[in-house]
Order: structure tokens, then C-alpha cells, then sequence
């Protein structure tokens, strides 16, 4: 390890080998003789113990959690693809039964369309900075996201009950549209920890299949 010496003399800052320590020289500038600090003792910091509960050959039995990343793979947009081909089916052999039972109809495909919709956004929509859901948990949290989307198509439906509305003007419909959006995005917020706007979209992906698929069976929701 080297040795630093400043000269008295002239004040000028020196690095020299250990194995001149203890030794005297003159300084290489003012001639001053020098004396070389002998070596001292060192100072060893050790690391301290680790006090984690060992196995019998010394190894550590406490492992780290590793965070594992959620990717949307191929086979679930090949599997929600599906779904919504068989969903679109449905609801073109639907169209016979809503004229005699509209809303039981209608109730029924925005049950069963909320909780795959939900669980599919979520999947690519979930930010990658924090640890997804996933297990009990998750479809917890899913049927607490797809029951407040039906909610939502619920109100709509019986505030057009109550009102007697058979049909809607424009504006009418974005009106509409954006009190359901900004409902929709803060039960996505609420149940799946998405950020608002993401929630927002979120509920627009169910809003947008299942109005499709209530034009496609002939349901009169607008």
C-alpha cells in the first residue's frame, strides 16, 4: 500500500513505495531530508455476521423473493380473440329472443362478457412497476371490478326506464358516455390499483365490446 509524505520544506506532496518505509531520502525539489513513516498497523473492518438462520452447511434458508413479470403472451390474445368470436355468435343468435325478452338478454351477456373483459385488461393494462395480483386475490378484485361495470349498464338502463326515454339525442349520448367513463375508470382504480386515466381505459375496452355485441343482438340501448 503506498505512503503519502508531505516535504516540510517546500510543502510538496509525495507517493512512495512501502518498502521505503522507515527509510530517509532527500526531497527530490528542496533537497530536504525526508523521513519515510514506518508502516503501521493496519486497521482491518470485518463484515459483520450475517445473522440469518443458516442450514446445517452454513447456507442461508431464507432465499429472496424474486418479482416475476406478467407479459401478454400470445395465447391470451389468441384466447380473448376466441372469446369474442363465440361472444359475437352469441349475440347474433340472440337477436331472435330479444324481442320478447330484451333485458334479461342484455342482462345476462354484460354478466358474463364483465369478468374475462376485466381480467383481460388488467393483464396488459397493470403497471410493470408494481407486483400484479394474482390467485384468490385477483379474481377477488376482478368480480369486484366486473360487478361495478354491470352496475353501471344498470343505472343507464334504468335511468332510461324511469324516464321513459326511448331515444337519445348526441349529445345525450356523450353526456352519458362520459359520466360512464369517469365511473368505470374509478372502479378500475378502486379494485385493480390502476392508475385513473388506465382505469378509464380499462372500462372503455368493456364499454366498447359490449355495446357492440347489444347492437349485434338487436338490443335498443341507445
Amino acid at each position: 500500500m503506498p505512503i503519502h509524505i508531505i516535504c516540510p520544506g517546500c510543502k510538496k506532496r509525495y507517493t512512495v513505495s512501502e518498502k521505503f518505509a522507515g527509510q530517509k531520502g532527500p526531497c527530490p525539489n528542496c533537497k530536504t531530508v525526508l523521513t519515510i513513516p514506518a508502516k503501521e498497523d493496519e486497521v482491518v473492518i470485518h463484515a459483520p455476521e450475517d445473522a440469518l438462520p443458516k442450514d446445517s452447511k452454513g447456507r442461508s434458508v431464507l432465499q429472496p423473493i424474486l418479482r416475476e413479470e406478467t407479459k401478454f403472451s400470445l395465447p391470451w390474445l389468441l384466447g380473448i380473440l376466441g372469446a369474442i368470436l363465440v361472444a359475437i355468435i352469441g349475440a347474433l343468435l340472440a337477436r331472435g329472443l330479444t324481442a320478447s325478452i330484451p333485458w334479461v338478454v342484455g342482462g345476462l351477456g354484460a354478466i358474463i362478457l364483465a369478468p374475462p373483459l376485466v381480467w383481460a385488461g388488467y393483464s396488459f393494462l397493470q403497471s410493470s412497476e408494481l407486483e400484479p395480483y394474482r390467485g384468490q386475490e385477483l379474481w377477488i378484485r376482478v368480480g369486484a371490478c366486473a360487478a361495478a361495470y354491470v352496475a353501471i349498464w344498470g343505472a343507464y338502463v334504468w335511468i332510461g326506464w324511469m324516464w321513459e326515454v326511448k331515444t337519445l339525442e348526441v349529445w345525450q349520448m356523450v353526456v352519458a358516455a362520459t359520466l360512464a367513463m369517469l365511473a368505470g375508470g374509478f372502479a378500475a382504480f378502486a379494485s385493480l390499483d390502476l392508475e385513473y386515466l388506465v382505469g378509464i381505459v380499462h372500462y372503455g375496452l368493456y364499454l366498447i365490446v359490449s355495446a357492440m355485441l347489444a347492437y349485434l343482438a338487436n338490443l335498443k340501448v341507445f
